[in-house]
């Protein structure tokens, strides 16, 4: 997910509101999101600012496609968590103690969830749409099947594709 996109999903804003906030206009935000125009660390540094966050800059190795591609299915969830968390986090929760029982040998990631699954909805979401290692590890072991319908599921696919071919 584009990194501006990803911002302002987790700050839970408009476009229009993060171009106001940050004192910009909405079709740079959208240039941004769209990937035509790159901002600069100062501008980066100025739209985290805007939403009382800090920039942290971090490397780590590309993404494969597939974690692109789960990305993109929890990116989806996160819009469910947003809008039902109460039944989205039930979901999650009977799944996660299904995946317990079925894979035991594997409770160190199951406890993460867990502590994950109990965090604000806005701090589970940024963990799950987190780049970075853990999370793509995470996003693999994911409890929140079958949270999203067939159809839904099949316009991420849809989006992705499409995405991939920009």
């Amino acid at each position: 997910m584009n990194p501006i996109r990803q911002l302002r999903s987790e700050a839970g804003v408009t476009q229009s509101d993060l171009a106001a906030r940050a004192g910009t206009s909405q079709p740079t935000i959208a240039l941004y999101e769209s990937g035509t125009k790159s901002p600069t660390l100062a501008t980066l540094q100025r739209l985290a600012d805007s939403l009382g966050l800090e920039l942290a800059v971090t490397f780590v190795p590309r993404m494969t496609r597939e974690d692109r591609r789960s990305l993109a299915y929890h990116s989806a969830v996160t819009g469910i968590l947003r809008h039902s968390p109460a039944v989205a986090l039930a979901r999650a929760k009977r799944n996660l103690e299904k995946a317990e029982q079925l894979h035991p040998d594997a409770r160190n990631l199951w406890d993460r969830w867990r502590r994950w699954l109990r965090l604000p909805i806005h701090e589970l979401i940024s963990n799950m749409l987190d780049p970075g290692l853990e999370a793509r590890d995470m996003r693999q072991v994911s409890p929140f099947a079958g949270i999203l319908g067939a159809s839904e599921r099949a316009r991420v696919l849809r989006n992705f594709r499409s995405d991939l071919g920009s």
